[in-house]
């Protein structure tokens, strides 16, 4: 994050502090898609190269001097491929690829947050680079109708900042986002291609699962891929986190390292251990029905009462409040 007294002193602010810059390493042949998102992607890829014969050469770019960035919103689950098409997409024009974080992006300063959004693109018109804002339903949420407070004006600030400098922007954006609902609606004609990321099929879960080990990677003769692709509906990161877990576990057994392989079970107890995790995360109290979680605590809380006696305690309790909550609104209203 930039440093505000740091630019109070000088007068500068560093949007090297704000961005990652990366050196784009993976192309298309690195990505495996379903083929309706990779037509899609084929399609934005298309707005790119031709961005110079139709705005150039055809003369449109004089008609129309504004909205000549090429934005892009990636939108998918988690671990679908949108970062790494990100950098597929720069690696095929030759480009860096500027990964702007809201984490980064986002001062305690007033004011500070848009300054940061106008020093990324001035970043990126330098170096001629692909922005790819990550996570971008944090920067680009809808704008509050009624900004009473100063958080909500900061916020509303941002998002006019940030629409502005996409209108003279003349270069690739890709917004990249688990929640595109979130969106403000003024990115939507902004926006040129929509690029929604599914989740792979089983052919493809097979290719992933191969992609993923290198040619000196030790397999056991049971190792089927097809059977896993078959079997765990996941994604392409989850199959690389299984990918990892399995080589691991592999690894760790007793014996000469020489003669240790990846079994069929290690992948299996991977992907298991990938899965289960994502459904402790998106564990909630909510999933669990309130008196029944409420039973549960207080039966924890009291061990020697039975389950019965302590709904009837909660029950109590909760009609005693209500009774309270009653009285205290007829003595206000006399």
């Amino acid at each position: 994050m930039s440093n505000p007294l740091f630019r109070v002193l000088t007068g500068t602010s560093d949007p090297k502090r704000i961005v990652e810059s990366v050196v784009p390493r993976r192309s298309f042949d690195d990505v495996v898609l379903p083929p309706s998102t990779r037509r899609s992607l084929d399609h934005a890829l298309t707005h790119v190269t031709r961005h110079d014969l139709i705005f150039s050469r055809w003369g449109l770019g004089e008609r129309h001097p504004t909205s000549l960035a090429l934005a892009f919103n990636f939108a998918g689950a988690p671990g679908t491929g949108k970062t790494i098409c990100a950098e597929a997409i720069a690696h095929a024009l030759g480009r860096r690829l500027l990964i702007v974080r809201y984490a980064e992006l986002e001062s305690m300063w007033m004011g500070e947050t848009p300054k940061n959004i106008v020093a990324t693109f001035r970043l990126a018109r330098k170096e001629n680079a692909v922005l790819l804002f990550d996570e971008a339903d944090a920067i680009a949420a809808r704008r509050s109708a009624a900004p009473d407070h100063g958080f909500l004006r900061e916020t509303n600030t941002v998002i006019n900042v940030l629409l502005q400098e996409l209108e003279r922007f003349n270069g690739v954006v890709i917004f990249a986002t688990n929640l595109a609902a979130s969106f403000d609606p003024a990115f939507e004609r902004r926006i040129r291609t929509h690029v929604l990321f599914e989740m792979p099929g089983v052919d493809e879960r097979e290719q992933i699962w191969r992609v993923q080990l290198h040619s000196r990677t030790p397999l056991a003769p049971d190792v089927n891929f097809r059977a896993l692709a078959e079997r765990f509906e996941a994604s392409g990161g989850d199959i690389r986190n299984a990918v990892l877990k399995a080589a691991m576990s592999a690894a760790a057994e007793p014996g000469n390292d020489a003669f240790k392989t990846i079994q069929q079970r290690h992948f299996e107890d991977g992907i298991r251990e990938v899965l289960a995790s994502k459904r402790v995360m998106r564990q909630s109290l909510l999933d669990v029905p309130a008196p029944q979680a409420l039973v549960g605590e207080q039966q924890r809380a009291y061990p020697s009462l039975p389950p019965i006696a302590t709904a009837v305690a909660i029950t109590t309790s909760v009609l005693g409040l209500v009774v309270a909550l009653v009285a205290l609104a007829v003595a206000l209203l006399r």
